[in-house]
């Protein structure tokens, strides 16, 4: 995300959600609590323009992604979705899918990891935004649910086709995205669609504390290694030895590499800035 912005203020308020920056670290939380965080046209867009305005702020280095209430997010509201794409032409609905794509695309081209912290219930378009996320981190009440084909749509919704089998497997992937069934934490954690569980009511705060973790580190590293993990997904192996090694004699230059090696000879943490 190129860092050069026109002449479009920074937006002041976010209607569909709560945003919080402190000291390199974004809080997003989905606020819907009564309708557990259902989506609508507006909460598409508004992740969609916030993380690219955090992405080119640069002052953001990890991002923790929460729901309000009982769950994490029930998917695209029944009513001001679904029942409104019914009304919908061609035209309109390609627009509305490529911006939920955009969303997707938006956390996994964001230069900072972002951290899912899930509790209660993740569907649809929830469990999508969940798995987009660098990490997961669940409680016991956590429960994943790919529901697209159940409301009669293809299971490969948002990029949930592309990511979930690089997550799980293609035999996991293909039971989820076919049948639907909620996967529940445990088995989540089994077949790492779940990075890390956490005690019941817990997922917050395990979440903001890997948070803190990964904004207290070399943020430049990060942001390259996110970006290859992504863009090597679909690369034959001579082409990214050879991209692993342009991004490392790059940053090779940088100041926190110099930074690792003046800390280790004075036997002190580094102190890392991110360039």
């Amino acid at each position: 995300m190129s860092p050069f912005t026109g002449s479009a203020a920074r937006t002041a308020r976010w209607e569909h959600l709560r945003v919080e920056v402190a000291d390199g670290v974004a809080h997003v939380t989905l606020a819907r609590p009564d309708k557990l965080n259902a989506l609508t046209f507006g909460a598409y867009a508004d992740l969609r323009d916030l993380l690219a305005e955090l992405s080119r702020e640069r002052a953001v280095r990890a991002l923790v992604l929460g729901g309000a209430g009982r769950g994490f997010c029930s998917g695209g509201d029944v009513d001001e979705i679904i029942g409104a794409t019914l009304s919908m032409d061609t035209a309109q609905l390609l627009d509305f899918n490529r911006m939920t794509g955009q969303v997707v695309r938006a956390v996994r081209e964001c230069p900072f990891p972002v951290v899912a912290a899930v509790h209660g219930v993740a569907a649809g378009a929830g469990a999508v935004l969940a798995l987009a996320a660098d990490f997961r981190v669940a409680d016991p009440t956590a429960r994943f649910a790919f529901l697209f084909t159940r409301v009669g749509l293809s299971g490969g919704d948002m990029g949930a086709a592309y990511l979930l089998p690089r997550v799980v497997g293609l035999g996991h992937a293909t039971r989820l995205l076919m049948l639907g069934e909620p996967v529940h934490a445990p088995e989540a954690e089994r077949i790492g669609l779940v990075g890390a569980l956490a005690d019941e009511g817990g997922a917050d705060t395990a979440a903001r504390e890997l948070a803190r973790r990964l904004a207290d580190g070399p943020a430049l590293a990060h942001a390259q290694t996110k970006a290859l993990l992504t863009a090597e997904l679909d690369m034959p192996l001579t082409a990214s030895i050879e991209l692993d090694a342009s991004t490392q004699a790059l940053l090779m230059t940088g100041e926190d590499y110099a930074e690792f090696h003046a800390a280790f000879t004075e036997k002190r943490a580094p102190k890392w800035r991110g360039r």
